[in-house]
């Protein structure tokens, strides 16, 4: 079968050359059809034009069939290039016919453009184009807006083929090997996105990826397309969705001080982050997880990958809140999914504060029962105020080092968590900490990623600004941005040493009995 290809709009032939090939076409024609295939510019009125008649074309001759094909006004130069370099032709503007002899291989035969096509409509079936410069204008608005919802729809349709690309680092750590079954079973990104997990680590843990990777492979995951190790660090993040920075330090303030391991990490965010930059999709997300200065990574990242969204570099606080949360439920007697909305304020792996103002029990056992939404306010289940003021404050100091020590579980469980809900949504209403980059949020200064309330929906995360906070709670943060802004300037080498918040900075301890002596009496 013969094939009209149309796509720019050329001077016309030598009126001969022309001819012959009408001539071509209608002997051809009169055999097996012609199909006219409209390639242009999205938004090329011209194009509109022969589009139209061509449309009439195929609907009053029985052997005229038309295919079409826009593209973007953006791609079209350098698509139009390559077309005419691969044939031997020479045509500069859109739309662009020619005829395909695919029952016979070999280059197409060029007409030409709209005018070409005009003249072959009126010389062989006495039809032409009247449509006015202003129709031809809102079509080609019209097919431009059609064209980029396809182009919407294909590539929906193409993230459902093509699996998203997970980078992990650091990834002989105990923590990717729990966090690889919750990434592959298909909770996390759906029941139909498929994945593939690439494990990035140095030479010297080779042998132990290669042993995740066997191990992974075994497991038989249906939503795993593949899992690779890499130690190629020039190679990183290639097409990386989602990169995971699970990276550590093992901190010895005895061998050397904080302001080294700071500086360490620094280094090392500044490495990846060009590599993210220069590897990764444009709208990659990256996650900070890892048991030490997760905010400072998270931090680093924005810092020297400029072109990282800043909402797209999140640090991970749920391992921190979820043993809070524990502790709180063993002192209740409950299972501690019943314990929600506690909040982690601060430096996630440093100096944070655990608020307690805004936290619910659901499903708790006393003598006032409700629907499964019912909730009460954690201060007032908890009668033993000395124990808020003793066991709970002297545990939140070692909370930090009992999550650091976790053998991966906790922290595995939280990564898969706080993505479930980046992708997929919170629960409606439900308080989670993450650390972002501040914007002013409660007065907190900008530029420094700090744990704070957030709601995830839509793919994105905003903070929850309407919560109340009070001014004993706001001393309390201004004392934690401290912290943060501090262990930013060394990472820069902006300062050398960190210097202390002072005497009167104010302790969690300080906060929590002053929240105490403002309870309702009796909820003591």
């Amino acid at each position: 079968m013969a094939k009209l290809v149309l796509a720019g709009e050329a001077p016309l032939k030598d009126v001969w050359t022309v001819k012959r090939f009408y001539r071509s076409i209608v002997t051809k024609c009169s055999i097996d059809g012609v199909v006219a295939v409209f390639t242009g510019k999205a938004n090329c009125p011209y194009y509109a034009k022969a589009e139209l008649l061509a449309d009439y074309l195929q609907a009053n001759l029985p052997h005229f069939r038309v295919h079409k094909i826009t593209q973007h006004p953006d791609k079209w130069e350098q698509w139009l290039h390559d077309v005419c370099e691969t044939n031997g032709w020479k045509h500069s503007r859109s739309p662009i016919i020619w005829r395909e002899l695919l029952d016979r291989g070999g280059k197409g035969l060029l007409l030409g453009g709209i005018n070409d096509f005009l003249e072959y409509a009126q010389h062989y079936y006495g039809v032409t184009s009247t449509m006015l410069s202003d129709e031809m204008l809102a079509i080609a608005e019209e097919n431009l807006q059609a064209h980029i919802e396809i182009e919407k729809e294909e590539e929906e349709i193409k993230s459902l083929i093509k699996p998203l690309q997970i980078w992990i680092t650091s990834a002989s750590v105990p923590i990717c090997y729990q966090l690889i079954p919750l990434l592959a079973n298909g909770e996390v990104f759906g029941m139909t996105t498929e994945i593939s997990i690439h494990l990035l680590d140095t030479d010297q843990f080779k042998e132990v990826l290669c042993g995740i990777v066997m191990e992974a492979e075994d497991m038989a995951f249906p939503l795993l397309r593949c899992i690779s190790e890499h130690t190629e660090i020039d190679k990183a993040f290639i097409q990386a969705d989602v990169v995971i920075v699970l990276d550590d330090v093992l901190l010895n303030c005895e061998v050397q001080p904080l302001e080294s391991y700071v500086r360490e990490v620094s280094e090392i965010c500044q490495v990846y982050a060009h590599l993210i930059e220069k590897n990764a999709k444009s709208d990659v997300r990256v996650i900070s997880s890892g048991k030490t200065f997760v905010n400072l990574k998270a931090m680093m990242m924005m810092t020297y990958g400029s072109s990282i969204k800043p909402e797209n570099v999140i640090a991970v606080a749920t391992s921190l809140e979820s043993a809070a949360k524990a502790m709180l439920a063993r002192k209740l007697n409950m299972n501690a999914a019943g314990v929600k909305d506690v909040i982690v304020w601060g430096n996630i792996t440093g100096c944070n504060y655990i608020d307690l103002s805004h936290a619910k029990v659901y499903g708790y056992e006393s003598a006032i029962w409700g629907p499964a939404n019912f909730s009460r306010p954690v201060l007032n289940m908890i009668y033993d105020s000395e124990w808020i003021h003793s066991e709970f404050l002297s545990a939140q100091g070692s909370l930090n080092s009992q999550v650091s020590d976790c053998a991966g579980m906790l922290h595995a469980h939280a990564v898969a968590t706080v993505l479930r809900y980046w992708y997929h949504g919170s629960p409606p209403g439900e308080i989670i900490s993450v650390g972002v980059l501040s914007a002013g949020q409660f007065c907190i200064p900008e530029g420094i990623v700090f744990s704070m309330p957030v709601r995830f929906q839509n793919g994105n995360w905003e903070v929850m600004t309407e919560l109340e906070i009070n001014e004993t709670t706001q001393k309390v943060l201004d004392r934690l941005a401290h912290d943060l802004i501090q262990e930013k300037l060394v990472a820069l080498k902006e300062i050398r040493e960190m210097l202390p918040y002072g005497a009167d900075k104010i302790t969690n301890k300080e906060y929590l009995q002053q929240e105490m002596e403002v309870l309702p009496s009796g909820s003591h």
